[in-house]
């Protein structure tokens, strides 16, 4: 019976991340997009909240956990120029992979690299 119980629990473990999926695009300032500004809404380095542009135009949130992961991915990649550190820095589009699962409109984050 034991034997059943932990095969059954690491089988439902296991099934959560089979249902992740792979969701590439432009990383964007979910505040900036939110206002519907006309100039592009590429994030910085004081970015709090992301969402994921993809290349059929559908924009999806990150979750929390997702914007804490895609802050700390951003810092850390070489691309990252800061307008607001550096003003002759160039306004780069940031691109992104996300493994997550997509509820609703925001996606819950897994994994992020950015690019």
């Amino acid at each position: 019976m034991k034997r059943i119980l932990i095969l059954g629990t690491s089988l439902l473990f296991v099934s959560v991340f089979a249902f992740a999926d792979t969701f590439s695009g432009t990383l964007v300032d979910a505040t900036c997009a939110a206002q519907k500004k006309a100039t592009a809404c590429n994030p910085t380095s004081s970015t709090t909240a992301f969402a994921l542009q993809q290349s059929d135009g559908k924009m999806v949130r990150l979750d929390e956990a997702g914007n804490a992961k895609a802050a700390e991915a951003l810092k850390a990649s070489s691309n990252s120029a800061d307008r607001a550190q550096d003003p002759n820095a160039a306004n780069m589009q940031v691109t992104a992979t996300i493994e997550g699962t997509l509820n609703g409109d925001e996606l819950k984050v897994d994994t992020i690299q950015v690019h």
